[in-house]
């Protein structure tokens, strides 16, 4: 009898509530992030050694469209050897870039952080300059290594990033443009750069990236043992041995490279993502407009992008939901939020749905 009646009850709140839910579980739906190119791309970091980037060739209108095409396509790209006393070459990049931005209506805004001019002789004095896009990173430290003696030509200005798309959120890039005869002195003391910038961000998540000159005449494999970063297995050399990084067809050298720190950093990097970027190629410019620019390519690195995980938290939050509506409405709201379940194949879904799974016993959707 008393079953009966609160079979019966349950039915009369069934009936009287059930649209009510139904426009809540719809209305819930839009919390699901759009997929976009701005949310699920992953972050991308490059270096290039532009060679010389000064005043004279910022007036060359054709070599500022190539770069300004190869450093749009980055979150932070690492220019190296610029030659720019009073900020105005980087100032002229940036309007390039950023007028190409507001062409392409992508709201986008790139910024800079330099180093000060570094090198030993006042006739080559260069910067360390950082170019990054102000919606998907920023600059939350900075720090010119220095040391006594000082091993290095143009020692490492280190920055400390902030990025809220990537897997890892806080992260140190650290450049070197070293000097070809003592390669691998320069090479071995980024160790001690190492050292200190994790003392003093309190953060492990280090990328070394530049033109180390690590290759054919400037490091050989037996220099291997005398640096540090190649005999420690805490760093894994992403750029390998056998990449050309060089434009001339005469030459074949891994000049540069990009080298993380820690498994944590080496998780968050796209499998394989590690590559040169071929302008001629990629950008359909001949060899010797390219080899103008510089003699060294540009390298790059991509990094998982958080998107998937921000994406299933709305889905775990409805799923939620029907897991306790389920057990008020005899299971109707749940076989009708299973079928649209059924119909999703990203995987942020697919996650969430493990999660149910695990609370509830709900069957996944079979693998496509």
């Amino acid at each position: 009898m008393f079953s009966a009646h609160l079979h019966s009850s349950a039915m009369r709140w069934r009936s009287s509530h059930l649209p009510l839910l139904l426009v809540l579980l719809l209305s819930l739906l839009t919390l699901t992030p759009a997929k976009s190119e701005s949310t699920t791309s992953e972050f991308r970091i490059c270096s290039y050694n532009i060679q010389k980037f000064n005043k004279e060739k910022a007036k060359d209108y054709r070599m500022m469209n190539t770069l300004t095409r190869v450093v749009y396509r980055c979150d932070i790209c690492l220019l190296q050897d610029v030659v720019d006393p009073d900020g105005s070459v980087i100032k002229a990049l940036l309007k390039s870039i950023n007028s190409m931005e507001s062409e392409r209506y992508d709201g986008f805004v790139y910024k800079s952080v330099s180093s000060k001019p570094l090198g030993k002789s006042a006739t080559d004095m260069q910067k360390y300059v950082f170019i990054y896009r102000e919606q998907t990173a920023s600059v939350i430290g900075q720090h010119q290594y220095e040391s006594k003696p000082q091993v290095f030509t143009r020692a490492p200005f280190a920055v400390h990033f902030q990025s809220m798309k990537t897997r890892v959120n806080k992260f140190v890039l650290v450049p070197l443009h070293s000097d070809p005869a003592q390669a691998v002195q320069e090479m071995n003391q980024l160790y001690d750069v190492f050292e200190t910038v994790t003392k003093l961000w309190d953060n492990l998540n280090v990328m070394f990236l530049g033109d180390f000159h690590a290759g054919c005449a400037y490091m050989k494999k037996t220099d291997k043992k005398n640096i540090k970063l190649f005999a420690n297995t805490s760093f894994s050399w992403l750029i390998g041995d056998k990449v050309d990084t060089t434009v001339r067809e005469d030459t074949s050298c891994p000049f540069d490279r990009i080298v993380v720190h820690g498994r944590v950093f080496l998780k968050a990097v796209v499998p394989y993502s590690a590559k040169v970027f071929n302008i001629g190629r990629e950008l359909k410019i001949q060899r010797k407009r390219v080899r103008k620019m510089s003699d060294n390519l540009p390298v790059e690195v991509r990094l998982k992008s958080s998107a998937l995980l921000l994406q299933a938290t709305p889905l775990l939050f409805l799923l939620g939901v029907v897991q306790l509506l389920r057990s008020l409405c005899c299971g109707l709201v749940s076989d009708v939020f299973g079928s649209w379940i059924q119909q999703r194949s990203d995987t942020s879904c697919l996650m969430s749905a493990s999660v149910l799974a695990a609370l509830g016993n709900v069957a996944l959707p079979p693998e496509r």
